[in-house]
């Protein structure tokens, strides 16, 4: 049983050494970029498969106009903007991810595999988004498909950055660790599309009816939200020096009227 138990404890332990050892970050960077690639490659195909309206068609039914004919195809072409702006906005915060990290581990790498796994389901969530596009229920339940891959594609993106700040001293960069001036926007940048894709989602289970317009909206925002949270962390990282800048000198003013003061003064 003794022996049992340490063979256990060992092996543990070798499990844990194997998950923190170190992995190669360009190589982890190059097969990211690949799959997102390929992915953006995917989303691309399958709008120019079945999208473009027949030439006949568009004499017959609508007069020779083909913007009017494209008309009829723009649910799938909204679909195909939101999801390629989600596959653009997610490698960019990849990227800024792996521009802190100084040495990627094990642990990380499995997390960016399963991160990256989710992202190759955004091409169904694109087919979903665009075949569903009726009020129905099968729309509904697209969409929720849809705000349920962002979201795990996001969060293991959250969980690499949480792995490294666990031993942010040989993993990250100094600006990026705790209290470092890039930490806070970070933080915040990786938060972004967990907390959106989850109230989204959560959304559309109480407003059913207006599941499609909440779901391209959270598309069309998350950018702007984007350059809104950078101004947002700016102004407040710069607010809270200015606080304690104040408080620090009120501390030195205290300081040097005690040093003017005499010995009775000061025990009175």
């Amino acid at each position: 049983g003794q022996r049992g138990e340490e063979e256990e404890h060992h092996s543990l332990e070798t499990f844990t050494f194997y998950l923190s050892e170190p992995l190669s970050k360009e190589r982890v960077e190059a097969f990211s970029d690949g799959v997102y690639a390929i992915v953006a490659t995917l989303l691309i195909l399958d709008i120019c498969e079945d999208n473009v309206p027949d030439p006949r068609d568009v004499e017959e039914k609508f007069h020779g106009s083909l913007l009017e004919a494209l008309s009829e195809y723009g649910p799938n072409y909204l679909a195909y903007f939101g999801s390629f702006v989600t596959i653009g906005l997610l490698w960019f915060v990849h990227h800024s991810l792996f521009l802190y990290v100084t040495k990627a581990t094990r642990l990380m790498g499995l997390l960016n595999i399963l991160s990256l796994a989710f992202i190759g389901g955004l091409p169904l969530a694109y087919q979903l988004t665009s075949e569903f596009a009726e009020k129905s229920h099968n729309e509904i339940e697209a969409i929720q498909v849809s705000c349920v891959i962002t979201f795990f594609a996001s969060i293991f993106q959250f969980a690499i950055w949480t792995t490294a700040l666990l031993n942010e001293e040989e993993t990250l960069h100094a600006f990026a660790r705790y209290g470092g001036k890039e930490h806070a926007f970070m933080c915040a940048k990786l938060a972004l599309y967990p907390c959106v894709s989850l109230g989204a989602f959560f959304l559309t289970c109480l407003l059913s009816e207006f599941s499609t317009a909440i779901f391209h909206l959270m598309q069309i925002v998350i950018p702007f939200a984007f350059l809104a949270l950078r101004i947002f962390v700016r102004i407040s990282l710069t607010a809270i020096k200015s606080v304690m800048s104040l408080s620090r000198r009120k501390v030195v003013l205290l300081e040097e009227e005690e040093a003017c003061l005499s010995p009775n003064e000061i025990l009175s």
